[in-house]
């Protein structure tokens, strides 16, 4: 049975009860490892899926009651110093990760005739900019403070041929490029670095008639679920996926869409 305890974990991007984030926060706290995690209110509040601002207390008190430790705080990632922020916090409050999921992302529709540079440049700065800047702050600590402990990073990606999400797309696409440099980068820490991409999941976005235009494209007969995601991570997160480096793994049940 795949265990992290005395592990403590990085996931970012946790901000709502439906989502990815929390999915996999819990996930992972089940298998015993400690969680700090992120989240920012105010996208949520504009341009998401809806704020629910009492939830970060809410996850904290849950995971705690599976008898791991938590923490969590607000990150603005268009604030370049939020990556060396989130480690310090890491840090003072749980003390060394070895596992760091970047899960935090910036997606609103951008087609070729809406993209424009500030649309452009505020994905790259929460997709791009953000978690790899994360990421070598996250390494840094590793290697600092490890102590034969395996450190984990994991991107949460995506492609396809979506014209109304272009701006995504190419910044997902760029964390793809990413990771297998930064793989061969870290091994020698005993690091992997892995891509994960989960492909339609139903985390509180789609509406019914998206459900319904998503359903036929899933051959085994359902949309995929953010506990579906939470499964393939933890695995991946875990020792026994130590020799799974520099991939981009897909988990999307067979989607047909791409």
């Amino acid at each position: 049975m795949i265990s992290l305890k005395n592990k403590i974990a990085i996931v970012t991007g946790a901000s709502r009860s439906t989502g990815i984030g929390t999915a996999i926060c819990r996930s992972l706290a089940r298998l015993g490892a400690d969680i700090f995690f992120t989240h920012w209110q105010p996208f949520d509040e504009t341009e998401g899926n809806g704020s629910e601002k009492d939830w970060p207390e809410k996850l904290r008190h849950e995971l705690e009651s599976l008898g791991i430790r938590a923490s969590h705080m607000e990150a603005d990632f268009a604030n370049p110093e939020t990556p060396a922020l989130i480690m310090e916090q890491v840090e003072k409050s749980l003390g060394s990760a070895s596992i760091l999921i970047n899960n935090a992302t910036y997606c609103v529709p951008t087609h070729f005739r809406s993209l424009d540079i500030q649309l452009l440049d505020q994905h790259y700065v929460v997709n791009n900019r953000g978690p790899i800047l994360l990421s070598t702050e996250f390494a840094k600590s590793f290697e600092k403070n490890a102590k034969g402990t395996p450190g984990r990073i994991i991107f949460m990606v995506s492609k396809g041929p979506d014209p109304d999400n272009l701006a995504y797309i190419a910044t997902k696409g760029a964390l793809i490029g990413l990771i297998e440099p930064l793989s061969v980068g870290l091994a020698p820490l005993q690091i992997t670095v892995n891509g994960f991409d989960p492909g339609p999941t139903d985390s509180g976005w789609m509406n019914e008639e998206m459900k319904a235009g998503f359903l036929p494209m899933f051959p085994m007969g359902r949309i995929g679920l953010p506990e579906d995601a939470a499964r393939a991570i933890s695995f991946l997160a875990s020792d026994e996926s130590q020799w799974i480096t520099g991939q981009v793994i897909k988990s999307e049940g067979g989607f047909l869409g791409k």
